[in-house]
C-alpha cells in the first residue's frame, strides 16, 4: 500500500485537550466515583475511534441511497454483529456474576414515526447522535447549530412523550426472553449478514465493483496510522465494539446518547424557569435522579463530553481541527430544522443510531429492527429534501 504524506498535529488544541481530559477525569474521580472517571475516558475513546475512522451512520446511509456505495453502510452492520455477539450473553444472563440491561424500548407509534423523523433530521442536519458529537469535536460550526436544536427537540419530545405513549403499542418486546439468548444470536446474525450480502450484491451491480473496508493509504508506520490516523474502517469497527463492551460492563447498559441531550435541555429549561419535572418522562425513576443532580453525575452525560473531547485530539493529531467559515442560509435552515427532527425522533423512538439501533438490535429487542427500518426510510426522504433545498445535486 502506497503511503501519503500527513497533514501536521495541531500542537496547542493536543495540548489543551489532554489538559482538560485529565482534569475532567480527575475532577470526576475525586468528586464522584472512579466508575464516571472511567466511563468519560471509555467515551473520549469512542470520539477518537468515531474522528479517526470518520464513522458516521448519516454519511453511509446517503452515499448508499445515492450511489449504492455500501462500505459504509457494510461498516455499521459488521459493528452491529460484532456488539451483538458480545451483548447477547451478557444480557441473557448466561455468564454468571454479570448483571446488566439491555436497551429496550417500546414498539408502537411513537417508535415508528420517531424513528422516521430521525432518519429525515440525519440526512438534514448533516449528522445522527454520534456523528453530531464527533464533528462538532472536529470544530465544525454548523454542526454546533445542528447539536444545539438536537438539544431543543430532545427536550421537546421529553414534554410531548407522554402523550405520544398513550398512542397504541405492545411495550418493548425482547427477542432473548422470547427465545433464549443464544437462539435469537443465531437468528439475529443470521439476519444482518443477509443484510450486509444484500447490500454489497447491490453496489456490485450498479458499479461492477465493491469497495474494501481498508479504505485508507497508508500514512507511515502502524503506530503513527493508529495515533494520527486516518483508520481502515474495520479497525473503527472493532475499537467501537470494544469500547461499547466497556460501557456496558461499567455502566450496567449499552452506550446511548440523546438521553444526555434532553438531560442538558431540561435542566436549561429549569433554570430559565421552566418546570420539567412535571413532565411524566421526568416525574420517576433514574430520569427525576438524574434531573436533581449534576449532569457530571449521569453516565451519558460525561460519555458524550469524552467522545467530544477525544474528536477533537483525534482531529487535531490528524491536522484536520478545522472551524468552518461562512455557513450558508440554506446549511443554517437545514441546521436547525435537523436538529429538531434529531431530536424530536430520538426521544419519541427511544434512542438514536446508537441507543436503539446499535444499543436496541445488540440487545435482542425488537424495537431496534423496526428503529432502523423506519429510519432508513426517514433517510431516504431526507436525502430527497436535500435535493430540493439545493444542497446536493440531482440523483
Amino acid at each position: 500500500m502506497s503511503e501519503t504524506k500527513r497533514r501536521p498535529v495541531d500542537l496547542v488544541m493536543v495540548l489543551w485537550g489532554l489538559l482538560m481530559a485529565v482534569a475532567l477525569g480527575l475532577f470526576l474521580q475525586h468528586e464522584f466515583q472512579l466508575r464516571q472517571a472511567l466511563l468519560f475516558f471509555t467515551g473520549l475513546g469512542l470520539g477518537f475511534a468515531l474522528l479517526q475512522g470518520m464513522f458516521g451512520f448519516t454519511g453511509g446511509w446517503r452515499k448508499f441511497i445515492r450511489e449504492r456505495d455500501s462500505v459504509g453502510l457494510r461498516g455499521q452492520l459488521l459493528l452491529v454483529m460484532l456488539s451483538a455477539a458480545l451483548f447477547f450473553p451478557l444480557v441473557g444472563g448466561a455468564i454468571e456474576g454479570v448483571q446488566v440491561s439491555g436497551a429496550m424500548g417500546q414498539v408502537g407509534i411513537s417508535l415508528l414515526v420517531g424513528a422516521f423523523l430521525f432518519g429525515i433530521g440525519m440526512q438534514l442536519g448533516g449528522g445522527c447522535g454520534s456523528g453530531t458529537l464527533f464533528t462538532v469535536g472536529q470544530g465544525q460550526v454548523d454542526m454546533l447549530i445542528t447539536l444545539a436544536f438536537f438539544i431543543i427537540g430532545t427536550t421537546l419530545g421529553s414534554a410531548h412523550l407522554g402523550w405520544w405513549l398513550s398512542l397504541p403499542n405492545m411495550g418493548s418486546v425482547s427477542l432473548i426472553e422470547q427465545w433464549g439468548w443464544a437462539p435469537a444470536l443465531l437468528l439475529s446474525l443470521a439476519a444482518l449478514v443477509m443484510l450486509y450480502v444484500v447490500v454489497r450484491r447491490e453496489e456490485y451491480r450498479s458499479s461492477g465493483a465493491v469497495h474494501s473496508l481498508q479504505n485508507t493509504e497508508r500514512q507511515g508506520s502502524l503506530l503513527e496510522q493508529l495515533v494520527y490516523g486516518p483508520w481502515p474502517l474495520w479497525w473503527a469497527v472493532i475499537a467501537l465494539a470494544t469500547l461499547g463492551l466497556a460501557t456496558l460492563l461499567l455502566a450496567g447498559y449499552p452506550w446511548s446518547i440523546t438521553f444526555g441531550f434532553g438531560l442538558w435541555g431540561s435542566k436549561i429549561w429549569a433554570a430559565l424557569g421552566g418546570d420539567p419535572a412535571g413532565w411524566a418522562y421526568w416525574a420517576s425513576g433514574y430520569p427525576a435522579k438524574a434531573l436533581e443532580s449534576s449532569v457530571l453525575a449521569d453516565a451519558t452525560s460525561v460519555m458524550n463530553f469524552g467522545i467530544m473531547l477525544g474528536a477533537l485530539l483525534a482531529a487535531a493529531l490528524a491536522g484536520k481541527y478545522a472551524p468552518a467559515g461562512r455557513i450558508s442560509r440554506m446549511r443554517l435552515v437545514s441546521a436547525v430544522a435537523g436538529g429538531l427532527l434529531l431530536g424530536y425522533g430520538a426521544r419519541l423512538a427511544f434512542g438514536c443510531n446508537i441507543g436503539a439501533l446499535l444499543g436496541g438490535i445488540a440487545s435482542g429487542s425488537l424495537h431496534g429492527w423496526l428503529w432502523m427500518v423506519m429510519a432508513f426510510i426517514g433517510g431516504i426522504a431526507g436525502v430527497k429534501i436535500r435535493i430540493w433545498m439545493k444542497l446536493d445535486k440531482p440523483l
